[in-house]
């Protein structure tokens, strides 16, 4: 496979040894790890994320699409069930934390923002809680998510575990 634009392969340890120590500790190996074994497993990841990339990249190209999306990882992973559960357990993980942080925010604005020496109003609160002020539609912006039964057809993460598990 040609890449899109060829570049030298950086020379020397591109990972941390630490790292690669606590990788290999938690896959079962024993502490005092060999240099040569430290070497071999940079260039093991190395390769696999410099051509992993490069096959997501011919994915988006193929779509006609310049950038990279995360759907390009997945269907470069989509033959590999353990890896592919594993990074859509991270998203899934991911998108779980995010929506933690959001319901943080806006519960300390909320809190916080009538009071004494805040500048804040009533109708902003309302805009941060994702009510309906002024007739403007609040929580959000863009297209929601295709769910099942909308079309009669499931989403792309259902049809990507279905892969994974078979």
């Amino acid at each position: 496979m040609t890449e899109p634009r060829a570049r030298p392969r950086p020379r020397g340890a591109v990972f941390p040894p630490s790292d690669l120590s606590a990788l290999l500790y938690a896959s079962g190996s024993n502490p005092p790890h060999l240099p040569i074994t430290l070497t071999t497993l940079d260039e093991i990841l190395t390769d696999f994320i410099i051509e992993s990339c490069h096959q997501a990249a011919l994915c988006a190209s193929y779509s006609r699409r310049q950038k990279i999306k995360v759907d390009d990882f997945k269907w470069v992973l989509q033959r590999d069930g353990l890896l592919l559960g594993r990074v859509l357990e991270r998203l899934r993980r991911d998108k779980g934390l995010k929506e933690e942080r959001k319901m943080m925010d806006v519960d300390g604005l909320a809190g916080g923002a009538v009071g004494v020496g805040t500048t804040t109003g009533v109708g902003e609160l309302g805009v941060l809680a994702g009510e309906e002020v002024k007739g403007k539609r609040g929580g959000g912006k863009g297209r929601g998510k295709k769910r099942k039964g909308d079309d009669g057809r499931e989403d792309e993460e259902g049809r990507m575990r279905k892969r994974a598990a078979t």
